[in-house]
């Protein structure tokens, strides 16, 4: 009998939940993915097809400069730096995102962040000009410092503001710009097009125009409701900002679960990321969110993307068509996180994570075997461009998109910023390391280098299986429910309450009661 109320209780709450997608909100969708995913992407990828013009820039700046030719080991730790500056600088972004957010909001970080992209996009398009290459290696850092903010605020602020049976398909949203930066980036890329000895630094100077549409466009779009009334406590306006995102003036429903999210964290206070990592009803979503980013980055997509024509020059691909290819794999990217949007709140959250980092572990171990036999067997540098294309097909359905959205679901608005930080943080650390230590892994290992990430992946796997449930279609105090059971979090089913024991000054066990929704 009780469990029958308590379904009913819930399927009322999912009915009172529901909401369609207005035009505003998928418009404060596209703007803000667009203004600000579209180029983390795009300055992934942007630097891989030029790469050969650039070097040579900096070769013949050096020489001009000292009349000696400049050191191939010297050139390949400049080329590493403008490769790995751009993750360096995501970890600064990412490090900033718990002040800036709550202190400028959601939107207004969006718009202050702009100002970085426009600055290192009006840098890198006049290096040239300057005749200085340090300056292309300071933009690297600064467009990081911008996609590191992009990468965390943008899920954040389009997470608070989707309705529930919309959040994962709205939060896959980011990641599906992500791609189509990398694509355009791709096709720009070409040597036809912007990928030569004049049009580089148009290409890397482009990514500034997205902001500049973002920075005029945005503003006259909603801040996050939750945003508003929690962290401002300005009820009329989180009330008008919802009413406009839903299409409707009933959003009572709604304003009390922000009500109450709002009173229980009253209590608790806003957690930095010092009292997140030690408080222990949020111990096991902290680590889930760790290890599901660092199994995003060192499952080795960044090396398959920086050096992707290099894998497809080894197999065999001939060098007029590689860049071909790499923009074909770079469309399957793309058609693959749409199809993302569109599964993710049918088949759920776990399943696309399993299914996709199964797809990149295998591939992972079939591309070391394929890698090592192609010079003695013909067809094995087909196959392992196959295993190319099934490894971006896994990461585009479940490591790439999926983390990010699980960071908004497992963690309410008290402790979203401060695990937005240390994911984010993480994220990039990781895309740092790959991008600095491939080249030498590489040289190293060889094909071999593929079976490391083949192992992350299987790592990450059984974790995820016995550790990270699934969160669609649940509410937040659903999803606390089952994860404060792991946290070893004492659960009231009849108040609806978590129990935590706080040890007070003098060594007394202080009982101290902390709402659901508040985890």
């Amino acid at each position: 009998m009780k469990l029958k109320r308590e379904k009913q209780e819930s399927s009322d709450c999912n009915e009172g939940s529901k909401g369609k997608m207005t035009l505003l909100l998928a418009l404060v969708t596209l703007i803000s993915a667009f203004g600000s995913s579209f180029q983390y992407g795009y300055n992934v990828s942007v630097i891989n097809s030029p790469a050969l013009y650039m070097q040579d820039f900096y070769n013949r700046t050096y020489f001009n400069r000292s009349g000696v030719p400049m050191d191939s080991g010297f050139q390949t730790l400049l080329w590493s730096l403008t490769v790995s500056m751009y993750p360096l600088g995501g970890l600064f972004g990412s490090l900033m995102v718990w002040p800036l957010v709550n202190n400028c909001g959601r939107k207004g970080t969006l718009l202050i962040n702009n100002l970085f992209s426009i600055a290192a996009a009006t840098l890198m398009g006049t290096s040239e000009l300057a005749k200085t290459f340090e300056v292309i290696i300071l933009s690297r850092v600064i467009i990081g410092i911008y996609a590191g903010l992009a990468s965390n605020v943008v899920p954040m602020f389009l997470g608070e503001m989707s309705p529930r049976n919309l959040r994962g398909a709205i939060g896959v949203v980011p990641q599906l710009f992500i791609t189509l930066g990398i694509l355009v980036a791709q096709i720009l890329g070409l040597n036809s097009i912007l990928g030569n000895a004049e049009g580089w630094p148009v290409l890397l100077g482009l990514t500034g125009i997205p902001s500049l549409i973002q920075l005029l466009i945005l503003p006259f779009f909603p801040e996050s409701p939750r945003y508003l009334l929690i962290q401002k406590g300005n009820e009329e306006q989180a009330r008008q900002a919802l009413q406009k995102l839903r299409g409707w003036d009933d959003v009572d429903d709604e304003m009390e679960e922000i009500r109450q999210e709002d009173r229980s964290e009253k209590e608790e206070g806003h957690f930095s990321v010092l009292s997140l990592c030690t408080f222990r009803g949020l111990r096991w979503q902290l680590i889930s969110i760790v290890v599901m980013m660092m199994g995003q980055q060192l499952s080795g997509v960044n090396a398959v993307f920086y050096y992707a024509d290099r894998i497809f020059q080894s197999a065999g691909v001939d060098n007029n068509n590689v860049q071909y290819v790499t923009v074909s794999i770079g469309a399957i990217n793309v058609v693959m996180t749409l199809l993302a949007v569109f599964i993710v709140e049918s088949l759920g959250r776990r399943i696309l994570l399993l299914a996709g980092f199964g797809l990149c572990c295998v591939s992972c171990a079939v591309l070391t075997l394929a890698l090592n036999l192609q010079t003695t067997v013909s067809w094995m540098s087909y196959l392992s461009i196959v295993c190319v294309i099934v490894y971006i097909i896994g990461h585009a359905i479940g490591a790439s998109p999926i983390p990010f959205v699980m960071i908004t679901e497992m963690f309410l608005q008290s402790s979203r910023p401060a695990a937005f930080m240390v994911g984010g943080s993480v994220h990039w650390l990781c895309n740092f390391t790959v991008g600095l230590v491939f080249l030498y892994m590489e040289a190293g290992l060889g094909p071999y280098s593929f079976l490391i990430f083949c192992a992350i992946c299987l790592a990450t796997i059984v974790y995820i299986f016995f550790i990270v449930p699934e969160t669609k279609n649940k509410t937040f105090m659903e999803i606390n429910k089952i994860m404060a059971k792991r946290n070893k979090v004492e659960v009231q089913e009849d108040k609806e309450e978590f129990e935590d024991f706080h040890t007070v000054p003098g060594g007394q066990v202080e009982k101290k009661e902390i709402s659901s929704s508040e985890l």
